[in-house]
């Protein structure tokens, strides 16, 4: 049995997701000692330790010109001592492009079957993984096992099964007959997908894998060879899934540098180099506007891109405004606001938000608001694993920053103790309070837990500016509260005429910032803050060409 034959059932299942949108998951994201055995945690643990201070001689990638690696943990605030092999850009070219060779030739049934096998593999490492996340980008264990783990892969498979399905929408050749009165015209045409070359993804420091694998196995499942190019701080997670891809690759007797990790350092970044090649077709990249707007206006590429946005609630009335306080809390809370989704600008009436119970004024929510984000700070169970750790030292400048914009403080940073990790570089959410008026500070990210209260005078106002910042601007998600049926449909129509998904009314174990593989686009490519959104048709089709050839049949 091939390997398309093996995984055919769960790429079947797969696109049948792509299309229903329902819910779909192949791999379970909770860490269960029984789907994944009793000694998983224990073992990826201890495969993980076993790493740090070393060479990763993990890759099929001989002959290394030198060895980088400047990973920092945010828990111990010491160096992870692990260093992976470095090449320069003509190395790395040219062993992609004498790997292109053969990888386009590969049918897309068995590229599909490599690389869900390749999925399957890095299952067996899931908690190697969470753990090489929690050090290298502050998430705490469970957001770092189930985003870097299931959801990852998650995301992965829906690029393999959206790319596998264009790949086949059309027949391989037919035999075309036209009649013509007294004779037909007789031709037998054929139609190839041709993929574009080589692929450059560039990794993000904060989300190293869920950011990374959608492109990745985009551009291999349609033909194309990857150079993954992974932020300094942040290597070991996709490092790992790399592995694996060339160990099934080579397995199948096939060149491992059809994928290969381009590690770099800080002083030494090779990213614009690799961008500018004449030989990379494709860009695939998440990290902020200004670099990824020049990616963008490189002649000669078609890229791919998810930067920097400004996410906002707009608040006009709720059935419990305390379950409402208390899933925004969370919200800003979790990953200490590290997250491209998470929300930043909440917009609130002076006249209050409208409940059953009455209104409730711009002052009382904002203290609810900020009493929720102290009892999980306060919480020693919860809030150290919900805040994580700040995976950049910027971070924590632009909190301090922020607490001396102008306006009313409602809520001061402050560190934690991490009970496990004494050193852990912890902060909790700053919130300060402005007027609607003050647009030059609002509009921008502050990317971090930093939230602001804007005071507006209707929710007309607030829908006017949180429209005109997601076009200008650029918003990944939005979040909206209202009792009103009209009012509703106002923010879902203005918000989707600026390319923004709103999350209505959320209060539980559901939150803004969390994105479901196989049902919800993350980022739609309709404003700003991206080009791109996986996975859509667009996020594969622009990675091949259809080129038809035909000739006269007998």
């Amino acid at each position: 049995m091939g390997l398309f034959e093996k995984h055919q059932s769960l790429l079947d299942k797969a696109i049948e997701a792509l299309h229903s949108r329902t819910f779909f998951a192949a791999f379970p994201e909770h860490p269960s000692p029984a789907v994944y055995g009793e000694t998983a945690d224990a073992d990826g643990q201890a495969k993980f330790k076993d790493l740090l201070g070393k060479k990763f001689e993990q890759l099929h990638q001989p002959g290394a010109e030198n060895w980088a690696g400047q990973e920092e943990s945010p828990y111990l605030q010491q160096p992870l001592g692990i260093t992976y092999p470095a090449f320069s850009v003509p190395v790395l070219v040219n062993r992609a492009r004498q790997a292109f060779a053969t990888w386009r030739k590969v049918t897309a049934a068995d590229r599909a079957g490599i690389l869900i096998e390749s999925l399957e593999r890095v299952k067996g490492r899931f908690f190697e993984i969470a753990y090489a996340t929690m050090h290298t980008t502050g998430q705490g264990f469970m957001m770092a096992f189930q985003a870097s783990g299931p959801h990852a892969a998650d995301r992965a498979l829906e690029a393999i099964a959206a790319g596998y399905e264009e790949l086949t929408r059309f027949p391989q050749q037919v035999l075309w007959d036209k009649p013509m009165g007294k004779y037909n015209i007789r031709l037998k045409k054929e139609w190839r997908a041709v993929p574009k070359g080589i692929s450059l993804v560039i990794g993000c420091s904060t989300f190293p894998t869920w950011n990374t694998v959608p492109g990745l196995y985009a551009s291999l499942v349609t033909g194309n060879t990857v150079i993954v190019k992974p932020h300094p701080g942040a290597v070991l997670p996709i490092a790992l899934v790399v592995a694996e891809i060339q160990n099934v690759l080579s397995q199948q007797g096939l060149d491992p540098a059809i994928c290969q990790l381009a590690p770099d350092t800080f002083e030494n970044m090779i990213t614009k180099q690799l961008a500018e090649h004449p030989e990379v077709k494709l860009i695939d990249f998440t990290g902020n506007s200004a670099f990824g707007s020049y990616l963008e206006g490189l002649p000669g590429k078609t890229t791919f891109t998810e930067k920097t946005g400004v996410n906002c609630v707009l608040l006009h009335s709720a059935e419990d405004i305390d379950k409402v306080a208390a899933n925004l809390a969370f919200s800003v809370s979790l990953y200490s606001g590290q997250m491209c989704t998470a929300p930043q600008n909440f917009f609130i009436p002076e006249a209050g938000i409208q409940t059953p119970q009455g209104t409730v004024p711009f002052d009382e929510f904002a203290q609810k608001f900020t009493d929720q984000i102290n009892s999980l700070a306060n919480n020693p169970k919860a809030g150290p694993f919900v805040l994580g750790a700040i995976q950049n030292r910027r971070t924590c400048d632009r909190v301090a920053e922020a607490e001396k914009l102008p306006g009313k403080i409602w809520l001061r940073s402050r560190t934690i103790t991490h009970p496990q990790f004494e050193n852990a570089r912890t902060l909790t959410p700053v919130v300060v309070e402005t007027d609607a008026a003050n647009t030059g500070i609002f509009s921008k990210e502050l990317f971090g837990p930093i939230a602001l209260l804007i005071k507006v005078k209707d929710i007309e106002q607030a829908l006017r500016l949180a429209h005109q910042l997601a076009k200008e601007h650029g918003a990944i998600s939005c979040g909206a509260y209202t009792t009103d049926a009209a009012v509703r449909e106002e923010i879902a129509d203005t918000m989707a005429m600026a390319g923004t998904p709103v999350s209505f009314n959320l209060t539980g174990g559901i939150y803004m910032n969390q994105n479901a593989g196989f049902s919800d686009f993350h980022v739609t490519g309709g404003n700003p803050a991206g080009n791109a959104s996986f996975t859509n048709p667009e996020f594969v089709v622009k990675r091949f060409t259809w080129v038809g050839h035909r000739e006269p049949a007998p």
